[in-house]
């Protein structure tokens, strides 16, 4: 099974600037600098195509002279905020073409290679299951309301459940798509039918959004720095699916 990796690094972030490469833990060029780590330490994984159009990106994962990574410069008109996913998907099968898709983020720092190894042996236990392909979620077991009532209890029979009894609900978190370059072809979409949903902790699946975000995920590092905890495995923070 090969597996090829889909990095988008976008210039143009609004909420975090320079969200890429800016200087966080350990990091001088940043979450971009940690991802590439977590990634190219994954035997799973066979290459990794970062798309980009910010030179700064694209100079860095090239200057790590590592035959795993391949760099492209991406299309202007792939690059606005405006631009629909639905778009990148189109290009993002056109750039590899065939074998499995692993669709990931750099704005996950703590989804690292031990978390991808797991994702990538479960997905192909999950293949002879029935499902066509993965994606990462928190599970969500909070009290949720919409519309003035609550979404995932009754209350009429409980006004306030404990919470682990709750039916959860799933928040996808970005962390990992993993699908056969096939569904983006015949589906043009990074997952199928019947995704696998891969349950992460919240340290694990902690997404990089917002400038809180970045504050959060630089305390995480620089506690984990001092108490030793190797970047490619956060798994002491939380585990796997």
């Amino acid at each position: 099974m090969s597996v090829n990796v889909f990095l988008p690094c976008r210039r143009g972030s609004q909420r975090v600037p320079h969200k890429n490469t800016k200087p966080i833990g350990r990091f001088a060029n940043g979450l971009l600098e940690l991802k590439l780590l977590q990634l190219s330490s994954t035997r799973e994984i066979d290459r990794i195509f970062v798309s980009s159009d910010d030179e700064k990106v694209l100079g860095f994962a090239q200057s790590l002279k590592n035959a795993k990574i391949i760099t492209h410069k991406r299309d202007e008109n792939l690059c606005a905020s405006s631009t629909s996913t639905d778009s990148l998907i189109a290009y993002a099968r056109e750039l590899i073409g065939k074998g499995e898709i692993l669709w990931t983020h750099v704005t996950s720092p703590f989804f690292g290679s031990k978390q991808y190894s797991e994702a990538i042996e479960r997905y192909r236990a999950c293949l002879e299951q029935g499902y066509d392909s993965l994606m990462s979620v928190n599970a969500l077991y909070g009290f949720l309301w919409d519309s003035g009532k609550p979404i995932n209890y009754d209350r009429s029979r409980f006004k306030w459940p404990q919470t682990q009894n709750l039916t959860p609900i799933f928040e996808v978190n970005s962390a990992c798509f993993l699908a056969n370059a096939r569904i983006y072809r015949t589906q043009g979409d990074r997952i199928g039918q019947k995704p696998y949903l891969y349950i992460t902790d919240k340290i694990t699946g902690f997404d990089v959004d917002w400038q809180e975000d970045f504050a959060i995920a630089q305390a995480i590092l620089e506690f984990a720095q001092s108490q030793r905890v190797s970047a490619l495995d956060l798994s002491s923070f939380g585990g796997g699916g």
